[in-house]
């Protein structure tokens, strides 16, 4: 495919408006597109809550919050979106009232998949892959979107993860709480806010009893709702900390960035850990199309484990809890690897 434009001096919307870890897994376009087209301006949209993880990157020149911009009437959100100029909008994340505003802004080049209806009426240009079978890394799969501006062939993950980790630049704390004080700390964050099949409660407490035998500090990390559901179980013990519900989002990245480890199903926290270089070790059931070959943390010191790679019931995509089997032994031996 030619390539449609020279986005050199061009200003590039990438639209991304869910959750943490699927922001993480779309950085990676932002530092290709700066790597080659090195004048371009890249703003991103996305959710509020995803503010700090979009500011990891330099390469990122401004950020934008749908929750702002929706909140607006119809004539100010189109104004909104033309005083940006925006010369391309890359739909990484399809959502037909963004994908209707942004043709209603008219701004020139629109690219999304084929696979959304409602693209047929809002992108001009629409490119024909699917996720759902697919054998190649979420964030590989974002580059299909990049193929009009002439990249051809798609990066191994391991050329990705490089890439994106020597990018990453952590935020200034202004206030530095106590908790950072604990360092060098292995997180369990056990709950997923539904978005994953998550590893049971007991497990996470019965290795947290194990890694504090072995002389480790253990943080246990999730929101306020979160804690609720188990903190009366987390061992009391001066080298176990519950922080659940303690920390903005931009001190959980800096306080992630100092640990030794952390331990996490599919969730956001997960992927931070990864790109922050620290061991991300992930617990995945195998069923497509939740499976770690998609949905793995970025980084070279990540790893996942799965209860059965070729589970019978995973492989027909029931619904199945298999993860529930990973041993807690299982977990402890990739911590201490």
């Amino acid at each position: 495919m030619q390539s449609l434009v020279d986005l050199n001096h061009k200003t590039i919307l990438i639209s991304r408006t869910d959750s943490i870890g699927d922001v993480v897994l779309s950085l990676p376009l932002c530092v290709y597109l700066k790597e080659k087209f090195p004048t371009c301006k890249i703003i991103f949209l996305g959710n509020t809550y995803t503010h700090a993880v979009i500011s990891l990157l330099p390469q990122i020149d401004e950020i934008i919050s749908w929750k702002e911009i929706e909140k607006l009437p119809l004539v100010d959100k189109i104004q909104l979106i033309r005083s940006k100029q925006i010369d391309v909008c890359l739909h990484v994340f399809p959502k037909k009232e963004i994908a209707s505003l942004i043709k209603k802004a008219k701004v020139p080049v629109r690219i999304g998949t084929s696979h959304r209806a409602f693209h047929l009426l809002t992108c001009n240009v629409r490119l024909n892959f699917t996720r759902k079978n697919s054998d190649l890394h979420e964030s590989q799969l974002n580059f299909e979107l990049l193929k009009p501006f002439g990249f051809e062939k798609i990066p191994s993950l391991e050329e990705i993860e490089n890439k994106l980790v020597s990018s990453v630049k952590l935020p200034k704390i202004i206030v530095e709480k106590d908790f950072f004080a604990i360092k060098n700390a292995i997180i369990l964050h056990p709950k997923s806010q539904g978005s994953a099949l998550e590893w049971p409660i007991e497990k996470y407490i019965n290795l947290a009893y194990k890694l504090i035998l072995q002389g480790e500090k253990v943080v246990f990390t999730g929101t306020e709702n979160e804690g609720e559901q188990f903190r009366k179980l987390i061992p009391k013990n001066e080298n176990c900390f519950d922080l659940t519900g303690k920390m903005t989002l931009e001190e959980l990245i800096v306080f992630i960035s100092q640990s030794k480890a952390l331990v996490a199903c599919s969730t956001g926290p997960l992927h931070l850990a990864g790109i922050l270089n620290i061991k991300a070790i992930g617990l995945f059931s195998s069923k497509r199309p939740i499976h770690p070959g998609r949905w793995k943390a970025l980084g070279n010191k990540s790893q996942f484990l799965v209860y059965d790679a070729d589970c019978e019931a995973c492989k027909k995509g029931k619904f199945c809890k298999c993860i529930q089997n990973i041993t807690v032994e299982e977990v402890q031996k990739a911590i201490n690897s």
